[in-house]
């Protein structure tokens, strides 16, 4: 996680989970599945009922560096949301969103470096 991403995530007084849903424009449903969790889970952290385990918050912690990756590459909000929402060729085709709610946030990462050192993707 970059030094950007872990200082997000530890200053933000809201769930994670709530500042990626926000970021990135996941329902609690896509990001539950991005995290491995359920939906139920993902609302008992929102209420401080619980709190994401190891695997749950490394992947949460991927998210969150996606989205400051994002806000890094793009000067604004929309052409962030276009990146995500249109299919890739360094995705095999697929949205960046897609990728995402599968689970595959490294693929995502990769595909942010990828534009950011020139390559059209």
């Amino acid at each position: 996680m970059t030094e950007a991403a872990r200082s997000k995530l530890e200053a933000s007084t809201a769930c994670p989970g709530v500042m990626v849903e926000r970021g990135l424009g996941l329902s609690r449903g896509e990001l539950a599945g991005a995290l491995g969790t359920s939906a139920r889970t993902v609302e008992r952290w929102r209420t401080g009922q619980t709190y994401p385990q190891h695997e749950a918050r490394e992947r949460l912690a991927e998210l969150v560096a996606v989205e400051v990756h994002l806000g890094e590459t793009f000067d604004d909000r929309e052409a962030q949301g276009a990146w995500l929402r249109l299919g890739n060729p360094y995705l095999g085709g697929l949205t960046p969103l897609e990728v995402v709610r599968a689970g595959r946030a490294d693929r995502v990462e990769a595909a942010l470096e990828a534009l950011d050192s020139g390559v059209f993707v």
